[in-house]
């Protein structure tokens, strides 16, 4: 007998195929052939897809005191990869730990005293690391990258972020936690060239200063195995060119993540330019793809955390300043004058480049708010928390679009667990299906499955998931069609510490199951004695 019926939904089964009304079985954590079962539920007028697979997560710490992942099953991802950008917690030594979450704070936007109430540690390696993972029985699927920035820093110690080569010796040792994490179920290996990533006190992130025969070193592992991705916010260094002839060097595939692929008014045609190099990559064999977000990377932010702007150079004063301080920096002629000076030519990459109309304050543009007043001046003499937003990138449907639709993008890019003082993108699935489906027509019910689902898990190798197909694992996500959403986005204080974060709920959901057990009823998680998520280990060549 079978564990669940659902009867009568209409199946987006994540081929592609075109979606009919049929009946779907589980047993054992599979999908099943249509029989008799302990549970049926009536799914008429609904629609049921493969659990949506996010690729791009930062629950490194987070899942050490929260196995439900929130909010991402609530939002219908029944699979998570972590490690994303080379900034997880293992492999991480008892002395370092305090280090680590420091930077792991302001590069992601993490509260820092839910960190260091929070995170769990019983481990110090990264295989330890998957070890405790699974002993915390996850709510979703996940598998873990390899984080460049923590190997550095584990074998470099503090100097990790200043000195930018390490010794014969001290590569040696990182190559060997590449080999080790890969032998132990890593999904791949992740690093960063990216100038927006900055740690604790305005210093480097590791990787972010590291030499070529370096990163080439320690990739180099993944030929070696025969298995893994790599995955690199690019900054400006790692170019589809430079991923091609390392796709070439290891015959694994490789993705960037870089606003730079993202679209904007101010340079149009330059996304669609990275999206044709990585085609043409692949049309030679070579796997080179780009995570492609559905929503508009925007930011909420203050004065005091003006996460947006940290990269430009004048804000290096920001990043070390005490709060009492930054009144001060920011009447400072001197520091206009170089914030002036920093937007004339902003560096190719970073957040904010100096179009003020994308700042907005209560959804009033900056300078419409400033009269006659220079926008950045009047924006120097906000209330230090005074809340706005800005509106960066992939916000025009017309030009984000064609970079959606493309083979060369994977849906990606939620940030699921970071920047949670500023947003909440984890339900970019759902939103995907409110918005690219049902509102602008720009994609089917069954692209969008094939593409939340099918594609990345493909693409990253994640066997047996991401389709409806007899034997396939039972991840699932059942909807309205008519209905599917987010709620708005708001502000609670449920971390560690009393901290707060930004958070959505679901719309039009009616379940999601990982591994034919249901999770969340589409109001509220269910009742389990412990969650059904599986750490993933085996990936396929």
């Amino acid at each position: 007998m079978n564990d669940l019926l659902i009867r009568g939904a209409t199946v987006y089964d994540g081929s592609g195929r075109p979606g009919r009304v049929m009946d779907i079985a589980v047993k054992d954590g599979r999908i099943a052939a249509p029989g008799p079962a302990k549970e049926t539920l009536d799914a008429g007028g609904l629609a049921l897809m493969p659990g949506i697979v996010d690729v791009h997560t930062h629950y490194d710490a987070q899942v050490t005191w929260d196995a439900k992942l929130t909010p991402s099953p609530a939002l219908g991802v029944t699979t998570a990869i972590l490690g994303n950008c080379g900034f997880g917690i293992a492999p991480c030594p008892a002395p370092l730990r305090e280090t680590v979450l420091k930077n792991l704070s302001v590069v992601e936007g993490m509260d820092l005293g839910a960190l260091l109430s929070g995170t769990r540690w019983d481990f110090e390696s990264f295989p330890q690391y998957l070890d405790a993972l699974g002993r915390l029985h996850p709510w979703a699927n996940v598998g873990v990258l390899a984080g460049h920035s923590t190997i550095r820093s584990a074998v470099m110690g503090e100097e990790a972020s200043s000195r930018t080569k390490p010794t014969a010796q001290e590569l040696h040792r990182m190559q060997d936690i590449v080999r080790q994490a890969l032998g132990a179920g890593a999904v791949g290996f992740a690093s960063s060239f990216s100038p927006n990533h900055s740690g604790w006190g305005g210093r480097p992130m590791p990787s972010t200063i590291c030499e070529d025969d370096e990163l080439r070193a320690l990739v180099a592992p993944l030929k070696e195995a025969g298995k893994g991705v790599f995955v690199v916010a690019a900054g400006t260094k790692a170019t589809p060119e430079y991923l091609e002839q390392m796709a070439a060097d290891t015959g694994r595939p490789m993705f960037m993540v870089t606003v730079l692929t993202m679209y904007t008014d101010q340079a149009p045609e330059r996304a669609m330019s990275y999206y044709r190099r990585c085609a043409e990559a692949l049309a030679r064999g070579r796997e080179v793809y780009i995570h492609a977000n559905c929503q508009p990377l925007s930011f909420d932010f203050t004065l005091r955390e003006p996460y947006p702007f940290l990269a430009l150079p004048a804000f290096a004063r920001v990043k070390t300043a005490k709060p009492g301080d930054l009144p001060a920096i920011y009447a400072d002629p001197s520091f206009r004058a170089q914030f002036r000076e920093d937007l004339k030519q902003p560096k190719a990459g970073i957040l904010f480049s100096g179009d003020w109309t994308k700042v907005e304050i209560d959804g009033v543009p900056l300078p419409q708010l400033a009269g006659d007043a220079d926008p950045l001046d009047w924006f120097c003499e906000r209330p230090l928390e005074q809340q706005m937003i800005a509106k960066l990138f992939q916000n025009d449907d017309v030009g984000v679009a064609p970079l959606l639709k493309h083979e060369a993008g994977v849906l990606a890019l939620s940030d699921a667990g970071a920047h949670l003082i500023y947003f909440c993108d984890a339900g970019f699935g759902l939103h995907f299906l409110a918005h690219w489906v049902r509102e602008t027509g720009h994609f089917t019910w069954e692209e969008a499955a094939r593409r939340l689902a099918a594609d990345p898990a493909r693409k990253y190798r994640i066997a047996q998931r991401g389709e409806i197909r007899p034997g396939a694992f039972a991840d699932l996500l059942l909807f309205d069609p008519q209905a599917v959403g987010l709620s708005n986005l708001q502000r609670v204080r449920d971390l560690p510490g009393g901290g707060a974060r930004m958070i959505r709920g679901p719309q039009g959901v009616h379940g999601v199951w990982v591994n034919g057990v249901r999770v969340h009823d589409g109001r509220e998680y269910c009742a389990l004695a412990r969650g059904p998520g599986r750490v993933l280990r085996e990936f396929g060549a």
